[in-house]
């Protein structure tokens, strides 16, 4: 826990250097059945960005989950890794049970809520688990498991509020009053929402609508980048990746 404090208390104090952008855009997960794994990430709710074909072997399928910058790749020959074999892939929520329950409701098997014994992050596996939220609900310590049908292995980790120095604000500014005022109402429909779920008035409410309008903010941005609603229609932004992907694939040296 020392170490945790000094860590933090440092990130507070450094200055943010300026850097060349590395965002981080795309995981690539090892499955052994690409229909069933496309059928998996369908019914979790997440975006079906793209489904390539480019001949018998090779096939290149994307999701993005709901509000997140990073998307999910996986396909036939897209990585040497052995199927199940990723692990510990953070889905970030600000309600760690409202999120289980609506993955249940699909019909997706999860773990209970836990938190860690020791109190920081968590231990590989199921070491160390401890059945319920963490005890103060504080901040990164509540956790939910489940596994694709691979046994690829994703956790929820409830983040209400964010340590120091975690928000680049680039990513985060409104470019006019109208634009922020829009923001601020769609926060407070669903924060209306978030409170119907907890069944009681929500007195951190502040804390609640910074980090989701920040989290759609990232979203929003990401979205515009690869959308179907920056074009005519799905049909006309599937064709213009299709061109975009083959593009690229034409760029590579032959083998």
């Amino acid at each position: 826990m020392g170490n945790t404090s000094v860590h933090s208390e440092t990130a507070a104090r450094t200055p943010a250097m300026r850097t060349a952008a590395m965002k981080l855009e795309v995981i690539v997960i090892p499955v052994s059945d690409v229909d069933r794994a496309k059928q998996f990430y369908s019914n979790l709710g997440w975006r079906l960005d793209a489904d390539f074909v480019t001949g018998d072997d090779f096939r290149v399928i994307q999701f993005t989950p709901p509000g997140s910058p990073c998307s999910v790749i996986f396909g036939k020959n897209v990585t040497a890794a052995v199927p199940g074999t990723a692990q510990g892939l953070h889905l970030i929520v600000s309600d760690v049970e409202a999120a289980r329950a609506e993955l249940a409701e699909r019909g997706v098997a999860l773990s209970d809520v836990f938190h860690d014994a020791g109190g920081v992050f968590h231990h590989a596996g199921e070491n160390a688990r401890v059945r319920g939220p963490h005890p103060q609900r504080k901040s990164y310590g509540s956790f939910a498991s489940f596994s694709d049908p691979d046994g690829n292995g994703w956790l929820f980790q409830e983040i209400t509020t964010r340590l120091p120095g975690r928000i680049d604000a680039d990513e985060t500014m409104y470019s006019s009053a109208s634009d922020l005022a829009a923001a601020l109402r769609r926060a407070e429909a669903a924060h209306g929402e978030h409170e119907k779920r907890i069944g009681k008035r929500d007195e951190d409410w502040p804390t609640w609508y910074a980090e989701y309008m920040v989290r759609n903010r990232r979203a929003s941005r990401c979205h515009r980048r690869f959308s179907p609603c920056s074009h005519k229609g799905p049909r006309n932004w599937q064709a213009n990746q299709a061109g975009v992907f083959s593009a690229a694939l034409a760029s590579l040296p032959a083998a």
